[in-house]
């Protein structure tokens, strides 16, 4: 977590790019996501059916691609001193590129787009977001993901 000023983070509008930590994308965390949501698609779930596929194989739920950048942002994004809340405010766009295969590994590069001080001491950020998958040209997805943070 990358805790600095409102004047820190105000110079990082697009001049910086931080990266997250590797996630495992193993067969288990596929089938507990599948468990959670109650989509139990064969391409997700059944690794031999899945091999008949243009994947070869099982693939990741792109959701739980998505869901990860919460994880991932504690690594790369940004928060303000002072802050009393933080919360997703949603995204402008996400995009999933390319699927996630099982055993392969994902990580999150983080930019600072905007930011507005939507009222005093609540501040309401936009990132760019793109998700690498180890190994891979294509990212496994592109969004812009607007996040807000409280001060006291």
């Amino acid at each position: 977590m990358n805790i600095i000023s409102l004047e820190t983070l105000l110079s990082q509008i697009g001049n910086s790019r931080e990266s997250s930590e590797w996630i495992p994308i193993d067969q288990e965390r596929i089938n507990q996501f599948a468990d959670v949501t109650e989509d139990h698609q064969f391409i997700h779930v059944d690794e031999e059916a899945a091999k008949a596929t243009p994947f070869g194989g099982t693939i990741a739920h792109g959701f739980l691609t998505l869901s990860l950048l919460s994880k991932m942002a504690a690594d790369a994004s940004y928060v303000i001193e002072g802050i009393k809340a933080g919360v997703n405010y949603g995204f402008n766009k996400v995009r999933f590129i390319n699927p996630v295969r099982a055993g392969k590994r994902v990580r999150g590069h983080f930019e600072l787009i905007a930011h507005k001080e939507s009222k005093p001491g609540t501040h309401v950020m936009t990132y760019k977001i793109e998700v690498e998958i180890e190994g891979e040209d294509k990212p496994a997805l592109i969004a812009e993901w607007v996040t807000m943070q409280m001060l006291a």
